[in-house]
């Protein structure tokens, strides 16, 4: 008997041998390549925004001296004057507000009320079809539409934020039912009975007792419907005809040409853009987490 491995024998059973666990070299190697594309993924995406951070409080000459990534000296804040100045920023920032809240509102609404009726239906055609009809809507992205969405909105007055916001929430509708679907089939039918034997109808049933178990899936479509809203270019800049209502994003264009040089301008502005969606973003990451592991799970 050695100190690696110890025999132990009592009447009636077979001599067990224990020793202690080795680690495999193949595991070993898994967890630094796991270790090893974290690290790359993460320095993919602090790199850019530790580049945006430090141009946007340069100055005009130091953001063309070709150092990205050096601190700036003097830090300077005209780059955020003159960014809020050529943007219109406060007209711009309210546009990007109405167009998200209406489109986040409208997709959490419409999205779980029509999976509602699907899960607790789906025995029936109409509404298995109907899920199967959204399903495929996920394959027609906005491009492909964009020509006839353009002649549509026009045609009926929509060519205006109000559209785009409609737009927005339609075309969220496929993939949010689908999480909410497979949210609600999990959610067990016994409390429902329960409500609907007190004489509780459809809707109290679903506003009552269905919708807070959803909250944690409310939260994930909420979010994921923020930043497709928040950060859409093409569906507003065709959409819209006035070019003083456009959302942030489009208005940002203007960074792309006539003012190409004044990086540390664009920079600037792109920051005070995105910057309400990582802060919204870092306060709900935890509600998005719990909605797609509930979501796995059941």
């Amino acid at each position: 008997m050695t100190a690696q491995t110890l025999t132990t024998t009592t009447p009636g059973q077979v001599p067990v041998r224990r020793g202690r666990p080795r680690r495999r070299g193949g595991e070993e190697r898994t967890s630094r390549g796991t270790t090893i594309a974290l690290v790359v993924c993460t320095l993919a995406v602090f790199a850019p925004l530790y580049a945006t951070l430090t141009m946007s409080f340069k100055t005009t000459a130091q953001s063309v001296d070709g150092q990205v990534f050096s601190l700036p000296s003097p830090i300077s804040i005209d780059g955020f004057v003159e960014a809020w100045r050529l943007t219109n920023f406060p007209r711009g920032f309210a546009i990007s507000v109405f167009v998200t809240v209406v489109t986040v509102v409208g997709t959490v609404a419409l999205a779980s009320l029509a999976a509602y009726a699907i899960a607790r239906n789906w025995d029936r055609r109409f509404f298995r079809w109907s899920f199967y009809y959204l399903l495929a809507a996920m394959f027609l992205p906005f491009p492909v539409l964009a020509l006839s969405q353009v002649k549509l909105t026009g045609m009926v007055g929509l060519a205006n934020p109000g559209g785009v916001a409609l737009l927005h929430v339609m075309f969220q509708l496929s993939f949010s039912v689908l999480l909410f679907t497979a949210f609600i089939r999990g959610l067990p039918e016994e409390l429902e009975e329960s409500a609907r034997l007190d004489g509780a109808t459809t809707w109290t049933v679903f506003r009552y007792v269905v919708f807070p178990m959803m909250a944690p899936m409310s939260a994930t479509v909420a979010i994921f419907a923020f930043l497709a809203s928040w950060n859409d270019f093409m569906m507003p800049s065709l959409i819209t005809a006035d070019s003083t209502l456009q959302t942030l994003p489009v208005l940002q264009s203007v960074f792309q040409s006539q003012f190409s040089s004044s990086y540390n301008v664009a920079f600037a502005s792109y920051l005070m853009a995105m910057a309400p969606a990582i802060i919204v973003y870092l306060f709900t990451q935890r509600w998005v987490m719990a909605g797609v592991t509930q979501g796995a799970i059941k």
